[in-house]
């Protein structure tokens, strides 16, 4: 057969072939046609209309040409090869661990699961609830208290929320002493003083091995077993603290507690911790899942996400989240956290590790990390290496004088990183990943030869072994095989609406493209299996990342000055209000303490501002739903000498541009104060303008919105904070990384990751890099397009509650129902719940206007998913109007019922005064693809009077 050859053919350009024009939705000419429906020619005349002149920026950003999704990937496998990767056995928090592939596969690197939203519209999260309350059970069960919630943001900050939380129980005025065991992480004691100082709480860190030092103590923070690795019985310490009157604080290892007496057994009021390693690669610190279990006494003043069991309208049991729901956002700054972001997806891993492995699985995970420490430590004295404790779980502490240094250098010299602790005493860790041949290298490391360890002895004291039961419901026993947990995972996944089913049109919250390529990377083990105390330049590639990144994102901002450390928004806020305190105190005015706040502002801010210890006074806003500057001028006024700070929200939480952005500031600046620009809205500003330099000082930025990491039901997040020039050396640093902040001036650590959660900033990078310079204006562009083209479609049928100049509204809008509600009784509520039968999340309820719906559609949304949004929305108000005319009843109609299962249509005995088809298809296009919500309208007063937040026994979803 003869050959035949072909000349070679250019590829052909595709419409759509750079990134940008992949993760904006609209093409071209839907944009065009967008824009006529809004009634602007083209985008340079809405944008010059909608966004005031006062704050645009003068220059374009300066960033590189953007890269094709393969030059980036390409560029990110250069940056992840100059990473170093090396067993490390170094603890301190952290542990190797191996993802079971179906985890990975199916949970991380699933789409379902990683674009799912906060479940605050429970009855489509049932699944990602399901698995939470599994992580819940699970921490309750290993912990030995009753209570427990998903989740924290890392172990760091879950031991400063449990000061805090101890604090309250003991009811005091003054802020009093917490006394911190000398044996805990070192970060975590960074941490817990770092939040202290505002507090006025004095920080006591002392040698409790002898027992507790004299003094009155209104907690009590003990490491279980120590950072040294030292298995102690804590009982004793727990009967003293309590003899005082000290609320007991342990912070201990989960997968120890398989093995260990659980604290709540020893005395413990309150246990924290991470559940990283239960299959949760180290991220060079991050995301990882912090957690807190409490006694019943505090379970209504624990703080962050607790999901609970409730029921829904026809008695079948449902889940939801309880009590803490969005309470900072109600309480504002009498909130007990600040914590608004979770780790949900880590919370979610680990929870389906434990599924995997069940009891018997867990411990067997324990035991192989037990017996190599306990061979470690015997050929260690066989050699004649002194070992310092007797009583350990996985890690051994060897002292040999003088040559630690030495020792370190010979084991990574035979790829293992091990701790140098000081000149004489070197820790070594075990972990699920460590192996014989690692075993032999740190008797090598240490001049000791390996031999063979034959029987060893463990080294937990009888009197100290778990004799309890744990994870003992059905869900930890039940899916053993690879295909039971891929199907159930299929299974939760399929109860849930997430970003790859429909839009989510949350107002404030940036539901976005979370591109594959962004993605990728995170898994790659030169980017997942770095310890985040591994020797610096075994992360070059990390480190530079790093620094690309945060000079990105300052020359986006207009800032002089990022830290990435912040894990979550949240603590970008104290991060950020931290730093301004600092500032003042360099100054000689420590007495700044008042903390001026919009009254439309997120409610995270003024739980931020008291954490940081500012008095918080609210500024009135307009009808318009902007700053009253004769308000703000009045609280200037009455606080300009103690005035430290104002928060504005930037565009404003109402979904607006406010045209005296630059008047606030400058009005703030001439009373001695600072601009705090809250960065959530940062979405209608890349490009067009920078807070930086319209006048803010510091700000910080939700990574997870605008710049596209996802938000994984709820977490993880990451909020780095930007700050002017003067602000940079209060910036955030880190005990155990001088690299990671200003040496002697910063604020301390506000997570426990030197660069907090890392790990995932390679998403970040990513977007930045593939949108380039001309992508991210265009897509400031697109969401400020769209969002004016829904209230565009939408005004006809619902009044849109807040506008800018010419009618025109930001990058989200507020539809109002609170007149519809009072003619017919269908409230905000009830449309949101009525959307479910259509296919869509709801937009964000009630916030920040009570009986409002706020959307925001994002750039990412094409014409025909806005579209159907669209008609959704319009034909629920087609059926409102039928309740106002009594075609429907007022009581008993498709709104009020709303969302209905496929259990209660297939039913007998239908008896609602509308046909099935009208409560299952109101629109013929549901057919094609119907979203069959698993459970009807929760009763959420229910689940908060009859507080139940572990696994229920099965019997309780028998018909």
């Amino acid at each position: 057969m003869t050959a035949q050859f072909f000349a070679p053919v250019a590829a052909p350009q595709h419409p759509r072939a750079a990134f940008a024009d992949r993760h904006i939705g609209p093409s071209a000419a839907d944009r065009d046609r967008m824009l006529a429906a809004i009634g602007y020619s083209g985008a340079k005349a809405l944008i010059d209309e909608a966004v005031p002149a006062a704050i645009r920026t003068a220059r374009p950003l300066d960033l590189p040409p953007a890269l094709s999704e393969t030059a980036a990937l390409d560029r990110l496998r250069e940056l992840a090869a100059r990473n170093t990767v090396l067993t490390s056995m170094i603890g301190l928090g952290y542990h190797g661990t191996i993802t079971p592939g179906v985890i990975m596969r199916n949970v991380l690197e699933n789409p379902g699961w990683y674009t799912a939203y906060t479940p605050y519209q429970p009855e489509i999260s049932q699944g990602r609830l399901e698995a939470l309350l599994n992580f819940q059970t699970a921490v309750a069960d290993l912990t030995g208290l009753p209570v427990a919630n998903a989740s924290m943001l890392d172990e760091g900050t879950a031991a400063a929320e449990a000061m805090a939380l101890a604090h309250r129980a003991s009811r005091r005025k003054e802020p009093g002493r917490f006394l911190v065991d000398a044996d805990a992480l070192p970060q975590t004691i960074e941490v817990v003083r770092t939040r202290a100082v505002p507090l006025g709480i004095e920080v006591v860190v002392a040698d409790v091995s002898g027992g507790l030092p004299d003094g009155d103590f209104f907690g009590v923070l003990l490491q279980y077993p120590g950072a040294s690795g030292a298995v102690r019985d804590l009982a004793p310490l727990s009967a003293q603290a309590h003899e005082r009157g000290a609320t007991v604080v342990v912070a201990a290892d989960l997968l120890a507690l398989t093995l260990l007496r659980p604290p709540g057994e020893s005395g413990a009021d309150i246990a924290v911790g991470s559940a990283q390693r239960f299959g949760v690669p180290y991220g060079f610190g991050g995301p990882h899942a912090g957690y807190m279990s409490v006694g019943d006494d505090l379970r209504r003043q624990l703080p962050g996400r607790l999901v609970g069991v409730s029921v829904d309208v026809d008695g079948a049991p449902a889940y939801r989240l309880a009590l803490q729901t969005r309470e900072q956002h109600i309480r504002r700054e009498k909130a007990t956290s600040n914590i608004c972001t979770a780790q949900v997806l880590l919370a979610v891993m680990a929870s389906m590790y434990a599924v995997y492995h069940g009891p018997e699985g867990l411990a067997a995970i324990a035991q192989r990390a037990h017996r190599r420490a306990a061979e470690i430590a015997d050929g260690l004295r066989r050699g004649g290496v002194e070992v310092v404790h007797g009583a350990f779980f996985d890690t051994v502490l060897a002292r040999v004088p003088g040559r630690a240094a030495e020792v370190v250098a010979a084991a990574r010299e035979r790829g293992v990183n091990l701790r140098q602790d000081g000149p004489d005493r070197v820790g070594v860790a075990c972990d699920e990943t460590t192996l014989p041949e690692h075993v032999t290298a740190v008797l090598e490391a240490f001049g000791v030869p390996a031999g063979d360890a034959g029987e060893v002895a463990g080294a937990i004291p009888a009197d100290l072994r778990r004799e309890s039961p744990y994870l003992t419901h059905p869900v930890f026993h039940a899916h053993r095989s690879e295909t039971a947990m891929l199907r159930y995972l299929r299974r939760l996944q399929d109860k849930d609406i997430a970003l790859d089913r429909s839009m989510i049109p949350l107002g404030s919250c940036t539901m976005k493209l979370n591109a594959t390529a962004e993605m990728e990377p995170i898994t790659w083990p030169e980017f997942a299996n770095v310890h985040p105390f591994a020797p610096v330049d075994q992360a070059a590639g990390y480190v530079e990342l790093i620094g690309e990144l945060e000079a990105n994102l300052a020359e986006i901002t207009g800032y002089a000055k990022v830290s990435v450390q912040p894990n979550a928004g949240s603590q970008g806020e104290l991060a950020g209000l931290l730093a301004i305190r600092g500032y003042h105190a360099s100054r000689g005015e420590e007495h700044r303490d008042v903390c001026l706040i919009p009254s439309s502002a997120h409610g995270t801010n003024a739980a931020s501002a008291v954490m940081a210890g500012m008095r918080v006074v609210v500024v009135k806003c307009d009808e318009g739903g902007n700053v009253a500057l004769d308000d703000l001028h009045a609280k200037i006024g009455r606080h300009g000498d103690r005035l430290a700070a104002i928060m504005v929200t930037y565009p404003s939480t109402h979904g607006v541009f406010e045209e005296t952005i630059t008047e606030v500031c400058e009005a703030v600046h001439a009373a001695g104060g600072q601009v705090y620009v809250d960065g959530a809205n940062l979405n209608a500003l890349v490009g067009l303008a920078r807070p930086g330099e319209f006048g803010s000082d510091v700000s910080h930025l939700n990574l997870h919105k605008t710049f596209c990491i996802p938000h994984g039901g709820g977490g993880p997040g990451v909020g780095p904070i930007g700050v002017r020039e003067h602000l940079a050396p209060f910036l955030p640093n880190h005990p155990l990384r001088p690299e990671a902040g200003p040496s002697g001036t910063g604020v301390g650590p506000i997570s426990a990751a030197p660069w907090g959660s890392a790990g995932i900033l390679p998403i970040s990078w990513a977007y930045i890099a593939m949108m380039g310079p001309d992508g991210l204006r265009a897509a400031t562009e697109g969401a400020i397009i769209a969002a004016n083209y829904l209230a565009a479609r939408l005004a006809p049928h619902y009044p849109i509650l807040y506008t800018g100049r010419n009618g025109l509204v930001a990058h989200e809008c507020i539809a109002d129902l609170r007149k519809i509600t009072k003619e017919t009784g269908v409230t905000a509520e009830d449309v949101a719940k009525r959307l479910i039968d259509y296919g869509f999340h709801a937009p964000t309820l009630s916030f920040p206007v009570a009986g409002t719906l706020m959307i925001e559609p994002t750039e990412s949304e094409d014409l025909a998913e806005l579209d159907r949004f669209c008609d959704a929305m319009i034909e629920i108000r087609r059926e409102i109007q039928r309740v106002a005319d009594g075609g429907y009843d007022r009581e008993d109609n498709p709104l009020k019922n709303a969302p209905h299962t496929a259990a209660q249509l297939i039913a007998d005995g239908w008896k609602h005064p509308y046909t099935r088809e009208e409560a299952a298809y109101p629109l013929p296009a549901l057919r094609e693809g119907k979203y069959w919500p698993p459970v009807r309208r929760i009763d959420q007063a229910y689940g908060d009077r009859n507080l139940v937040c572990s696994c229920p026994p099965p019997e309780e979803f028998e018909d």
